[in-house]
């Protein structure tokens, strides 16, 4: 059968444009659809945007510490509408930049929504219908509301950047590393940031020593921290008291279960106004906005996988195989709508891993161990490798660890500490894991996971000459460990 493309992309973000250019550059012939804006969450509505915000919001402490440096600084105050234009000036930059990348690959793009008809054929919402010998789904994630009624009176992260003015105090529900990072940067703007989470502790599944320093840095910020607490009514403060809900307490405490987050019932109208919320300990507060943090979901919906044979997940997630293909062979899928490790490089290699196999005629299987990452808190977090907590449960572990304050903010008055600890097992002394708490660990974790990942031992950091003096030297100047077993 003659097909009118070698493979159809549906899905704009980093990992279906990685792909598209990389088959293309094979000699394929290669389409692409996107419904909303090229580049994806991480160029538009995730890691790009957050990151500049993070960059924004760390101007703040700068005169404090210029001043035991012998600096008089001053700042007139944060400038949101100035700083809003210069952020989407630059987005829509990037969108033109992945615009002309696939163009210049010679990659046919269609803006519009596209839905599977069969295993080969897709349909657009601008009418068109055309087939490909593959189809590759990358349509990524969108974060969702807890099914509650007036959640929409709340925002998600996607609304974060879009908001004409900041308010003048905000709760945050969520304890995972978007719910952190927001609470970090809007604290740093100025913003009054509470922020509520039913577990016992933030970050859930990272390093539990690490998770530890980062909550009491975002304490010593003026973040009001709540743990084992959740919403159980929300209304227009306009409104007086919240109706009643339907969840008991114990069920908001635990949080809707996950197959069952929407994006919740319509809220009143062109309401901008404050928000009465009800906590799980029947606490009432007035906030001028609520950021849900609770949890992303993939873009799945209405698009005719199920109806075509493509097997799905409980959290409606693509079930794929280790090379990327789903239940039905001509369909593939990668990046966050497969839920497997949802970060934008692991998107891309996915993509690269799934173009050797189908169009080098390479079989590679999906490397998902030892990847770096980072958390864009302040202090900031990078990790690689197993928790102390998940190493142990393996095999006995050294644990190489050091806390102390930092020189440049040490000097200055400043309480911030930072965390250095690496994760060895006892038998082999490899090093199974590396977890870096401080200013620009994402800088230093990317260069120590090469190390982890070629499977350094303890011995091969040790037979490295310190850099002195800087806070990552600590790293390899830590000779016994601080506990065993």
């Amino acid at each position: 059968m003659k097909f009118d493309y070698d493979l159809f992309v549906i899905g704009g973000g980093s990992g279906g444009v990685r792909a598209a250019r990389v088959a293309s550059a094979n000699g394929a012939k290669v389409a692409l659809a996107e419904e909303d804006r090229y580049g994806g969450t991480c160029v538009i509505r995730g890691c790009v945007p957050k990151k500049l915000m993070v960059f924004a919001s760390e101007f703040s402490t700068f005169p404090d510490e210029a001043a035991a440096y012998g600096w008089d600084m001053k700042l007139a105050g944060f400038d949101w509408p100035g700083f809003r234009k210069r952020l989407h000036g630059e987005l829509d930059r990037l969108e033109g930049v992945y615009r002309s990348l696939l163009e210049n690959s010679g990659v046919t793009m269609f803006d519009g929504r596209a839905r599977l008809k069969d295993a080969n054929t897709v349909t657009m919402s601008t009418g068109e219908e055309v087939t490909a010998k593959h189809i590759l789904v990358a349509t990524g994630g969108h974060p969702v509301r807890p099914d509650l009624p007036n959640a929409e009176l709340g925002i998600v992260s996607d609304d974060i950047f879009h908001m004409e003015e900041l308010p003048k105090s905000i709760l945050i529900v969520g304890g995972g590393y978007i719910a952190c990072e927001f609470a970090c940067v809007l604290a740093g703007l100025g913003v009054d940031v509470t922020l509520y989470y039913r577990g016992a502790q933030i970050l859930r599944g990272f390093d539990e020593e690490a998770r530890g320093i980062i909550a009491e840095g975002m304490s010593e910020k003026g973040i009001d921290l709540h743990f084992g607490t959740n919403i159980v009514e929300m209304a227009p403060a306009s409104e007086g008291r919240p109706a009643e809900t339907q969840l008991t307490e114990s069920e908001a405490s635990m949080g809707p279960p996950a197959g069952e987050l929407s994006h919740g019932a319509k809220a009143p109208d062109d309401y901008n106004g404050p928000i009465r919320v009800k906590a799980t300990n029947g606490k009432e507060t007035e906030f001028d906005a609520v950021l849900f943090a609770i949890g992303r979901t993939p873009n799945t919906s209405d698009m005719g996988l199920e109806e075509v044979g493509v097997k799905m997940g409980r959290r409606g997630q693509i079930v794929v195989d280790e090379y990327s293909q789903t239940s039905v062979p001509s369909i593939y899928a990668i990046g966050d709508v497969t839920d497997r490790v949802n970060l934008t490089p692991v998107a891309i290699r996915e993509g690269m891993a799934f173009v050797e196999t189908v169009f080098k005629d390479n079989p590679t299987p999906v490397d998902h161990k030892l990847i770096p990452s980072a958390v864009f808190t302040q202090p900031e977090f990078g990790t690689v490798g197993l928790t102390e907590e998940e190493a142990r449960e393996k095999e006995p572990v050294h644990v190489y660890c050091t806390s102390f304050r930092p020189m440049r903010t040490a000097f200055a008055g400043q309480p911030y500490r930072v965390l250095m600890k690496l994760v060895v097992s006892k038998e082999t002394d490899t090093v199974m894991g590396c977890h870096i708490v401080a200013p620009n660990a994402g800088e230093m974790i990317q260069l120590a996971g090469v190390a982890v990942k070629m499977g350094a031992t303890k011995a091969d950091f040790d037979r490295t000459v310190a850099v002195h003096p800087t806070m990552s030297e600590e790293i390899v100047t830590m000779r016994d460990p601080l506990r065993s077993g």
